[in-house]
């Protein structure tokens, strides 16, 4: 059995680089000659990358071992530490045909958009030899009508609830994560039915049952096929029963004082982690890093990961080869290397990526990960089992990241601003339409 070790920040929780983000929009703008920076002089093959984050590729070493076992080659890879700072400048840069590297990453929430308005800009890397060992739901999130695949899946974010066992204790509540997954086994309205159990059991000072509505909400829609949109591109999100079954289940935890009023990733969360002020929270693989950090050592054997009601993703990327290239066959070949199993697997082991693979998957390294800071919970078979579940279809929206951050600040309107479920619905459906149309 192997322990994951501690994981570098992950990209959902990356702080604002703005240096880093400078250098992106100035290294896009000049290129080259070839239009991208790649190409081939004197012998040697330049392929240039365009991440965000903590991708992982050249944090651990992977992008040094790739050219050492390939001297011919450089890769220049430029990191943006914000996502959306990087996209604004990948779109300046698909729009006007120049400034684009050899390789772009692409994020899931960007990914329909790009798979309907610029796929013709991506090389077509169904058909690259070796890379048919992704999940279903991943690859089709890059994929077009017309079955052209824009890019090849790095990571994913399967969920699962992660709770203080000490808090639980107190409530009266089993502390075991087998028994605790019981208690809402396939049903989301049974862990908020938890969430009241725990407010009249807890007598331990002022303990929130979870941290926020909205990350309730997200993992209730993301574990359906559709969420905002239809396979036509229509918003359905006003008479989907995912998404309004969400909203009326996440209003009733935001009502009934079960929330710490604390979106995740937003000002107060990380210091809710660090002083214990709510009992759970929805967590896909690879917010156990940041829950860690944040929480800090004092909190160690305190944490606990449980399986969720259903399985369901937040997050992931994409690698995708562009089109203009002088170099696309070499970045290909890149490409198909870093998103291979064996590379998923040791991103996994080395930063705590969870792989979109499902050879990945099953490599021990992965399949019998466990974490000493979770009490020692088997996290590679628990976010494995729910990567599964997935449903293999996933309908996917030209701006579902901005309506889940919408929907998000709705929720936030009934726990900050006491406003009612009807009232703040009413102010997300036009915040929606005003944003997307």
């Amino acid at each position: 059995m192997k322990t994951i070790r501690k994981s570098l920040r992950r990209r959902g929780t990356a702080l604002l680089a703005a240096s880093a983000a400078l250098g992106l929009l100035a290294a896009c703008g000049g290129g080259g000659s070839s239009g991208t920076g790649g190409g081939v002089k004197d012998g040697k093959t330049t392929i240039t990358m365009g991440l965000y984050g903590v991708m992982g590729f050249k944090e651990t070493g992977l992008l040094d071992e790739y050219m050492k076992q390939h001297p011919d080659v450089e890769i220049k890879a430029d990191i943006a530490g914000d996502e959306q700072t990087y996209y604004t400048a990948l779109q300046t840069h698909l729009a006007a045909g120049s400034g684009l590297k050899d390789i772009q990453g692409i994020e899931i929430g960007r990914a329909k958009e790009l798979v309907d308005t610029r796929a013709d800009k991506f090389v077509d890397l169904a058909k690259v030899p070796g890379t048919d060992h992704f999940l279903p739901w991943k690859q089709n999130q890059v994929t077009g009508k017309d079955g052209k695949v824009i890019g090849l899946g790095t990571d994913i974010g399967p969920m699962a609830v992660c709770y203080r066992k000490d808090y639980f204790e107190a409530a009266g509540l089993p502390t075991d994560r087998e028994a605790v997954a019981q208690l809402w086994q396939n049903d989301w309205k049974k862990y908020v039915t938890v969430g009241k159990q725990f407010k009249s059991g807890y007598k331990g000072g002022k303990v929130a049952y979870m941290d926020s509505s909205s990350g309730l909400f997200n993992a209730m829609i993301y574990g359906d096929s559709q969420q905002f949109y239809d396979k036509s591109g229509k918003l359905v999100y006003r008479t989907n029963p995912t998404v309004t079954g969400a909203w009326d289940l996440a209003s009733q935890a935001a009502t009934s004082g079960l929330t710490a009023k604390l979106r995740q990733f937003q000002p107060g969360w990380d210091p809710g982690l660090a002083n214990g002020t709510f009992a759970t929270t929805v967590c896909p693989a690879w917010m156990l890093a940041h829950i860690s950090e944040k929480a800090g050592p004092k909190n160690k054997g305190k944490w606990d990961v449980a399986k969720a009601p259903k399985g369901a993703n937040w997050g992931g990327s994409f690698l995708g080869v562009m089109e203009q290239s002088p170099v696309k066959e070499e970045a290909k070949k890149l490409v198909a290397w870093l998103t291979a199993p064996e590379q998923q697997a040791r991103l996994f082991d080395k930063i705590g990526n969870f792989p979109s693979s499902q050879k990945a998957l099953a490599d021990p390294a992965v399949a019998d990960a466990k974490s000493a800071y979770f009490s020692g919970a088997p996290i590679g078979k628990i976010f494995g089992a729910a990567a599964q579940e997935i449903p293999d279809e996933q309908v996917l929206g030209r701006k579902d990241g901005t309506i889940k951050d919408i929907f998000s600040q709705g929720l936030s309107l009934i726990e900050s601003q006491n406003k009612s479920p009807e009232s703040a619905w009413k102010t997300t459906d036009e915040r929606i339409t005003k944003a997307v149309g």
